[in-house]
């Protein structure tokens, strides 16, 4: 969506700021594609990449006066997306955390068959990954945060950070390295 000639972003923000609902569904109609894009990257379907950008939405919806115009609304707003992410995945794998740092093994080079797939193969491929690696992943690898950030958003130290993405990486070479072991038998 575009917004409407003669209304630039920050008009629109400082419109919902004073309570225009109207301008609060052209807000997230607005931002829905670029916040689901997030959501989809943090969440193993698209039913739960929904949830939290609704529930990301009414956040920030609710904290709008907070927000500090002399920053880009996206990167306030992506936090929002990327927390709430976190915490529906905190709430659904309590559990799943606890793992043996030891078994944390070299990492080797990238399989060539990368440069054969696409947006959405490496996609799936990132799905397939544990909760809590695909978290660390796309935080580190996608978002930039340093394993330090990473480390105080979930709750764990730095070099567990730095292992779950070391698992991470491997198994995406280990299902890219079986994509290109199918493929060479195929040609």
């Amino acid at each position: 969506m575009q917004l409407p000639p003669g209304i630039t972003e920050e008009e629109l923000i400082q419109q919902c700021k004073n309570g225009d609902l109207k301008r609060l569904e052209m807000l997230y109609k607005y931002f829905y594609g670029y916040a689901m894009g997030i959501g989809l990257r943090y969440c193993p379907n698209r039913d739960d990449a929904l949830e939290v950008v609704n529930d990301a939405f009414i956040k920030a919806f609710n904290q709008l006066n907070h927000y500090n115009a002399d920053k880009p609304f996206k990167a306030w707003f992506r936090k929002i997306i990327i927390n709430t992410s976190i915490d529906k995945r905190r709430k659904e794998q309590k559990h799943t955390w606890h793992t043996e740092l030891e078994q944390a093994e070299h990492i080797g080079n990238k399989a060539p068959i990368i440069e054969l797939l696409n947006v959405n193969d490496i996609m799936d491929l990132m799905k397939r990954l544990p909760g809590v690696q695909s978290m660390i992943f796309n935080l580190y690898e996608i978002d930039g945060y340093s394993h330090d950030e990473i480390a105080a958003m979930l709750g764990l130290t730095a070099s567990s950070s730095r292992v779950y993405l070391g698992r991470a990486k491997e198994k995406l070479r280990d299902m890219i390295n079986k994509i290109e072991g199918n493929y060479e038998r195929r040609v």
